[in-house]
């Protein structure tokens, strides 16, 4: 079934546990058109050999190890092999389900050049799954069913980073892997924000996300929430922000005073409100917190939004949508 390549550019160290079940999913795939570019980064463990044994088997998978290090060193020297008209990438220690490639292939295929198509997911675990992550589950889920996941790029990743296809002409259009900056696939969605890729979602669930203790994404230093906040910074600031508005923070937890520490250092002038009445009057890093209720007296400006809580969120957007503002232009919620 098929009659174009797909190329699967897949990374992998000390994935041993999981090879086995990962890559029996990508061979039993309905959709028969794919490579397997699968890259070795300096495993200690038998992984190397799990792999070359199927790529024995199965020609189909094509073995390699990186010349550099790091995963992203990995996902180039892979993409830089891969022949495929079309792209996907899949982690060594979760599973497709099985027309994963098909649906993928061909919700794409409708659409023509300037698309990417995703899908549902699901977290699992041989232990208790973590509510953080079903939480996330959920709200990729949301996504899928509402498909608006650009206006919510500042909170998290919206597109999950094994659970993408693009075709290679719009995956060079936006650069590709060539980025060394962590983490690479929040990054690598901010690039198809800027270039504005549109989405094509399904609420099927194609991909199962597997969560362990020792995943990369828990234990890997690139992707400490510092990460994710400057990488969050760096892109509104060269796509989003206006420096002929007035800039405002709202929120004064832990998430705003490292936004504002790090606007601070970036010499990014900005006022500072919250709803808290013991914290409002009150200076940090030198700036005065002010009541909410000056934005009512404010009429052009921006706002980001660090305020964590569900409900108050809520109420925030309500109280900007009430105002006639626009999301993504006017307010940003970063968590």
């Amino acid at each position: 079934m098929g009659n174009e390549l797909i190329s699967i550019i897949t990374p992998f160290k000390n994935s041993s546990k999981y090879l086995d079940e990962c890559l029996n999913s990508i061979i039993n795939q309905s959709y028969k058109d794919w490579e397997l570019i699968i890259v070795d980064d300096y495993s200690t463990d038998k992984s190397f050999k799990i792999v070359k044994d199927f790529a024995l088997i199965d020609k189909r998978i094509k073995l390699y190890r990186n010349n550099k290090k790091g995963i992203i060193g990995a996902l180039n020297l892979g993409y830089n092999l891969s022949v495929g008209k079309y792209i996907t990438r899949m982690d060594s220690d979760d599973v497709m389900h099985v027309d994963k490639l098909k649906d993928l292939y061909h919700n794409l295929k409708k659409k023509g050049n300037g698309f990417l198509a995703t899908s549902a997911v699901k977290y699992f675990s041989s232990t208790r799954l973590g509510k953080g992550y079903k939480n996330y589950q959920n709200w990729i889920n949301w996504l899928m069913i509402n498909n608006n996941h650009f206006e919510h790029i500042y909170k998290e990743c919206v597109i999950p980073s094994p659970n993408w296809m693009i075709s290679r002409q719009d995956f060079d259009k936006i650069g590709g892997f060539n980025s060394n900056v962590y983490p690479e696939d929040y990054e690598l969605v901010f690039r198809m924000y800027e270039n504005k890729i549109n989405i094509i979602s399904s609420n099927k669930t194609l991909h199962y996300w597997r969560d362990y203790s020792n995943r990369t994404s828990r234990i890997d230093i690139n992707y400490a929430d510092n990460q994710f906040l400057d990488l969050k910074i760096h892109f509104f600031m060269k796509l989003n922000y206006n420096k002929n508005k007035e800039l405002f923070i709202w929120g004064a937890g832990e998430k705003g005073k490292n936004l504002a520490k790090r606007l601070l250092n970036l010499k990014i002038n900005f006022k500072w409100v919250c709803n808290n009445p013991k914290k409002i009057g009150k200076e940090i890093y030198g700036i005065k917190l002010l009541d909410v209720k000056v934005l009512n007296k404010t009429i052009d400006f921006q706002s980001i939004i660090t305020v964590a809580n569900k409900d108050a969120q809520i109420i925030i957007n309500n109280y900007f949508k009430n105002r006639n503002l626009i999301p993504m232009k006017d307010y940003f919620f970063f968590c």
